[in-house]
């Protein structure tokens, strides 16, 4: 199967965006009556049939339709962008592969970057949904304080862990996180989280993590947590 993704979509017919119209028909070289698999990145996904192929304006009828399932489980992946924004785009591609549902990037105190262009990250994150048969498009949240995040009520059901770099802790997150649960996992810069935040966020009930006997760098330990989670919820 090929994915397509167009966010509005109205059926019986739909008109495909540029895009995705030009891909379809001159790089895939589709034609009339050839199927289309589409979907609006919201758990639903359209089989259709090109009606028009035309480079700029596609039409497809719809000829079935179906709402695939949300997970049981919601992987929140709060990091600090990385000073490369490549290493962050790579780590948004890969964990959207495996599978995580929301994502906001954090600025801290020891933060080398507090500003990331999201609609890059955005555009990854769609290719890498349509490559890995993702039919629900992630939740990328705008750059916020860790301090307003850790804060929120917003979480308080949530399962929370805080990893950094501690020698003589060992709780592996694979241990404490129980299958079937809503996660928020903080992962700090290159300089790691200050003493004073993991201090806070402690009392705010995130449970401190350990990814491995590796140090990791950030988007290394954000792609391990969102496998360990995945691997937890198999």
């Amino acid at each position: 199967m090929q994915l397509f993704f167009q966010e509005n979509i109205t059926p019986p017919l739909i008109k495909l965006e540029p895009d995705e119209s030009k891909h379809l028909t001159r790089v895939l070289r589709k034609k009339q009556g050839d199927p289309v698999s589409i979907t609006n990145g919201k758990g639903e996904l359209f089989e259709c049939v090109i009606l028009e192929a035309d480079q700029k304006k596609t039409i497809l009828k719809v000829l079935h339709s179906a709402t695939v399932p949300k997970d049981t489980f919601h992987i929140h992946l709060a990091i600090a962008p990385t000073k490369s924004p490549d290493r962050m785009e790579w780590m948004v591609e890969k964990i959207t592969e495996i599978g995580f549902h929301e994502l906001t990037l954090l600025e801290t105190m020891n933060s080398e970057r507090s500003f990331l262009k999201t609609d890059r990250l955005e555009k990854k994150i769609i290719s890498a949904c349509k490559q890995s048969l993702k039919f629900r498009i992630p939740e990328l949240n705008p750059i916020q304080k860790l301090e307003n995040l850790i804060g929120s009520k917003k979480y308080d059901d949530f399962e929370k862990f805080i990893a950094y770099v501690d020698e003589n802790h060992d709780h592996h997150l694979m241990d404490l996180a129980k299958p079937n649960g809503n996660y928020l996992v903080l992962i700090g810069p290159e300089g790691d989280f200050d003493p004073k935040e993991i201090e806070e966020a402690i009392a705010r009930g995130f449970n401190p993590i350990s990814l491995g006997k590796s140090r990791l760098r950030t988007e290394t330990a954000g792609l391990t947590a969102v496998q360990i989670l995945q691997v937890l919820n198999r």
